[in-house]
């Protein structure tokens, strides 16, 4: 920044103006986001296509991976916006989540711990 500041006069000029003048201040913050916000929505525009052919034509190329998770981030979300739907209490799934356990292997009850391996299969696994 200090060379910014030695070798530029536009660059000492904005520094002056903004700490001197709080509108000018505002104006330079509002243009600073503005801006690249206007510029970003007119990228997005231009940029996104909603062919019906194109989407066809990717979702037949997909990898069946990539099908199998579609498939199950979809369940699952279809099970929470029916669990909000029905207005029951989600924050049970936070608390699992943060306790390292899961709410969806098992759709009849509502906490499952991960299970742990035994130790004989650790002991296993590290042979």
């Amino acid at each position: 920044m200090s060379l910014l500041w030695e070798k530029s006069q536009t660059w000492r000029w904005l520094v002056t103006k903004t700490r001197d003048s709080k509108p000018f201040f505002f104006a330079f913050a509002t243009v600073c986001g503005v801006v690249p916000g206007i510029i970003g929505y007119c990228v997005m525009q231009v940029t996104n296509s909603s062919n019906p052919e194109l989407e066809a034509k990717l979702r037949q190329s997909a990898r069946p991976d990539s099908l199998k998770m579609g498939k199950v981030n979809q369940e699952r979300l279809a099970e929470y916006l029916g669990e909000l739907k029905r207005k029951e209490n989600t924050n049970d799934r936070y608390v699992a989540a943060l306790r390292g356990e899961t709410l969806t292997r098992n759709p009849y009850v509502r906490i499952q711990p991960v299970p742990k391996t035994s130790e004989t299969e650790a002991k296993k696994e590290n042979k």
